[in-house]
């Protein structure tokens, strides 16, 4: 894997510098305004197919609900496919791709949570993790080392807010609106519990641990493309031992939307791996 990968990284450096760059740029611009584009013809599509009430097809059945047809999913998927591939850290390409691509998979994730007793209560109190949900001074007076603090720490470190999330809008279930509205609020809590960064290398160790959780096909294709962009040095960590490491615990660890993480603040860090079985995470 190492060689293929290697091999691919040279041929995205072939010919100058700056002609790669402004093309990569262009097609990532061009990409994201035409997956921008379609969507805000969906909205509005939406919007007024909403108007016609008789069609339950049509209705919003949430709040930021946008309804889309077939085909429109399927355009958005591939545009926003292309766009995240082109830039990761478009994290609205990626919301848009793991919407139309990973009804299957929410469906399953939807089973295993009405069938735990912490993932069915999730499900019936629908919690958000936000910041104006969260009390933030309340998690930063808690001692070092319990999950509350670490999580908070995680936050601060790295510049991220649970704000970031977007909201849902192209899964056509309310239930399974909420499940992959949870998995992204949850995203940063995986990061906490796995100890790894949001890095290139860290967002890709997650990405494993996640496909082999979850199995949306978003994931999958992050962990498959994402070391691409890694040196040949962290290439080398990351299949030598990272990879053997999600994926081990990814099958052995408890389902991690099953857990209730607003009543586990107070828990220690070290205690609340040992409960879903994730094991100490690796030196990176």
């Amino acid at each position: 894997m190492g060689t293929l990968v290697r091999g691919a990284l040279s041929a995205l450096h072939v010919g100058s510098a700056r002609n790669c760059k402004t093309l990569l740029f262009d097609r990532r611009r061009l990409f994201a305004a035409d997956v921008i584009g379609l969507s805000r013809h969906s909205e509005h599509a939406g919007a007024a197919a909403a108007g016609h009430g008789d069609d339950e097809l049509h209705c919003r059945l949430y709040r930021t609900h946008i309804p889309t047809s077939p085909v429109q999913k399927a355009l958005l998927a591939a545009g926003s496919g292309v766009a995240a591939l082109l830039d990761p850290y478009r994290h609205d390409m990626v919301a848009v791709l793991g919407e139309t691509t990973g009804e299957l998979a929410l469906r399953r994730l939807r089973d295993r949570m009405r069938g735990d007793p912490e993932g069915y209560q999730i499900l019936q109190e629908r919690p958000r993790i936000r910041v104006s949900t969260l009390d933030l001074e309340r998690l930063g007076a808690m001692p070092d080392g319990s999950f509350g603090r670490e999580y908070l720490r995680f936050l601060d470190e790295n510049g991220v807010t649970p704000d970031s999330r977007a909201d849902v809008k192209f899964v056509d279930d309310e239930e399974l609106a909420f499940v992959i509205q949870r998995y992204r609020e949850v995203h940063d809590l995986m990061h906490t519990l796995l100890g790894m960064p949001t890095n290139m290398l860290g967002e890709v160790v997650v990405k494993w641990f996640e496909a082999v959780q979850t199995g949306l096909p978003m994931c999958i294709l992050g962990a498959v493309l994402g070391p691409l962009r890694l040196s040949a040095r962290r290439l080398q960590l990351l299949t030598a031992t990272l990879i053997p490491w999600a994926l081990r615990n990814g099958r052995n660890a408890h389902c991690l939307l099953n857990v209730y993480y607003e009543q586990r603040w107070e828990q220690s860090l070290e205690s609340l791996r040992e409960e879903l079985g994730i094991e100490p995470p690796p030196q990176l």
